[in-house]
């Protein structure tokens, strides 16, 4: 790793106190699952005199300082949320989680703290699943016993995010290796889906981590990803740690890489897959999907069954997050009064879709009735846990 990313001291925020933290490197309380080596971790959970508080890497902060923000109640972890300071669908359901464990064991309304979470961001499933997962386990405690419920719901979904990283690896290394034999990858990714954004080492990213441990990646080509550049400053951050190798392009610049034949394969996240397989992501995905399909290089979509709603039919009804347009206009000087368009996210056909990885195995083609078996498969394994 080079000086440039060399962590500077990490800060963390009690409420009215304010200091270095003498925790603050990557390990994790017991029942926790610990980030990368020598990471700071995305989200944990812990226990000082003061009271149970959530420490979250303020990812808008990133790459220039690694701080962390302590949260001592729902309100603030909702605001952490919505400034994208936590951010990334699997995430998103652990905060979501642990949210309302803070809740229950600070003496909050724990109904009205998990109505407030649910709601903090609409297009990413993963938050609500949390959400709801962790309130069951209060609701079904015993009185006296729904904090501690609570968390060690949090702390199952934690490790299972993780194990779904490690399986969804694997299976995106089987399948790079059927759609670009010899290996040598050329990969482009958009927005970040590395452990920044997960329990383990994240949905795509997690998979070109893979790829880059058994010496096949050639190139991890990095969408910049306007206008929050999530890209620039997330992926290359987390590119730049594991030592891989890697260009930042403007988003853009994608279609010159297709023409030049120098992409084997795209691999994004989603925040959210419908019933019919459309896939939302962070807005510029569909477009890299045409030109992938224009080109004939494989388009994969990285996530877990967790971020499957079969709920919801189809893309047209994903409710799709507006951003402030302030977004826009502060990325580049506007004339005062400019309106912006700015959707945090876009959707992707399943006709686009190569494939969908999950922890449960690749759906190729991408159908209702695959997405149906590799999620029927996973509440089979809940169920006989």
């Amino acid at each position: 790793m080079g000086d440039h990313f060399a962590r500077p001291e990490t800060n963390v925020n009690y409420g009215a106190a304010y200091g270095p933290h003498a925790d603050s490197g990557p390990g994790a309380p017991p029942g926790q699952v610990p980030g990368p080596a020598g990471a700071v971790p995305a989200l944990r959970w812990e226990e000082p005199p003061e009271g149970p508080v959530l420490v979250l890497l303020d990812q808008t902060r990133l790459p220039q300082r690694e701080v962390e923000l302590v949260v001592t109640d729902v309100q603030a972890l909702v605001l952490a949320i919505r400034s994208l300071a936590v951010r990334g669908a699997p995430l998103l359901g652990l905060a979501g989680a642990y949210g309302v464990a803070l809740a229950a064991a600070r003496g909050y309304d724990v109904e009205e703290a998990a109505e407030l979470l649910a709601h903090a961001r609409p297009t990413a499933v993963n938050l609500g699943y949390g959400v709801r997962r962790a309130l069951a386990a209060c609701r079904e405690a015993a009185p006296g016993g729904e904090a501690a419920a609570a968390l060690a719901e949090a702390r199952a979904l934690h490790a299972q995010d993780a194990a779904a990283s490690t399986a969804m690896a694997e299976h995106g290394e089987r399948l790079l290796a059927e759609l670009v034999p010899g290996g040598g990858y050329r990969i482009l990714t958009h927005c970040n889906t590395g452990a920044l954004v997960s329990g383990g080492d994240g949905t795509a990213l997690g998979v070109v981590m893979a790829a880059h441990r058994a010496g096949e990646l050639r190139r991890l080509w990095v969408d910049e990803t306007r206008p929050l550049l999530q890209g620039a400053r997330l992926t290359a951050y987390e590119a730049a740690r594991a030592g891989m190798p890697y260009t930042l392009l403007a988003d853009n610049a994608a279609g010159s890489l297709f023409t030049a034949g120098e992409v084997d394969a795209v691999l994004i996240g989603a925040d959210r897959i419908t019933a019919d397989g459309s896939t939302a992501n962070k807005v510029g995905s569909y477009p890299l999907a045409v030109l992938a399909a224009y080109h004939h290089v494989p388009f994969i979509v990285v996530a877990p069954t967790t971020t499957v709603d079969l709920d919801t039919e189809d893309g047209a009804a994903i409710e799709v997050e507006q951003r402030p347009g302030s977004e826009v206009t502060d990325l580049a000087p506007s004339p005062l009064g400019t309106q912006a368009y700015n959707p945090a996210f876009d959707v992707t056909p399943p006709e686009l879709i190569t494939a969908i990885i999950t922890e449960n195995g690749v759906v190729s083609p991408v159908t209702k009735e695959a997405l149906v078996t590799v999620c029927n498969q996973s509440v089979r394994r809940e169920g006989s846990d």
